[in-house]
């Protein structure tokens, strides 16, 4: 089941992410959410969760791709999952609640930003019918490494 999420999943959600943060390449950010940071977030901007077995098991968010009203066509998204998530078809139907939400809102071309290292995130988005639209070398830096960027769109 795909729900908008509400101020009970904040802690799931900061969990998960921060786990995210902490282990992986998936994401090139160091520095750990906050509780209130979550709140915010789940507050300003769309986000669907999953649920599996009553709990809470990932999530789903977009919000404008860069500043300004040039771009307010364009939203980037993001999508996380739990490991026990993964593999259900969950991926699918975050990503598509999130292109209906933005799709209804006005939104033109949903852009991701994935690291190169994540080859499964990359297959999926290709499988969802994104295109490779650009690649940035070394454009992040974690765990002492370098790390390209791989930008991803599909027009809605």
């Amino acid at each position: 089941m795909i729900r908008r999420a509400t101020a009970a999943d904040v802690p799931a959600i900061l969990a998960l992410w921060n786990e995210v943060i902490a282990q992986t390449t998936i994401t090139f950010t160091s520095t750990p959410k906050t509780e209130a940071q979550i709140a915010q977030i789940v507050e300003a901007q769309p986000v669907f969760v999953p649920v599996l077995e009553g709990q809470c098991r990932g999530f789903a968010t977009y919000a404008q791709f860069r500043g300004g009203d040039g771009y307010a066509r364009t939203m980037e998204h993001a999508i996380y999952l739990d490991a026990a998530a993964r593999g259900h078809g969950f991926g699918r139907e975050l990503l598509d609640a999130v292109q209906d939400h933005a799709r209804g809102a006005g939104a033109h071309s949903l852009i991701g930003g994935i690291s190169a290292e994540n080859a499964g995130g990359l297959a999926f988005h290709m499988a969802m019918g994104f295109a490779e639209v650009g690649r940035i070398p070394e454009a992040g830096h974690k765990f002492g490494r370098y790390l390209d960027l791989v930008l991803v769109q599909k027009h809605l």
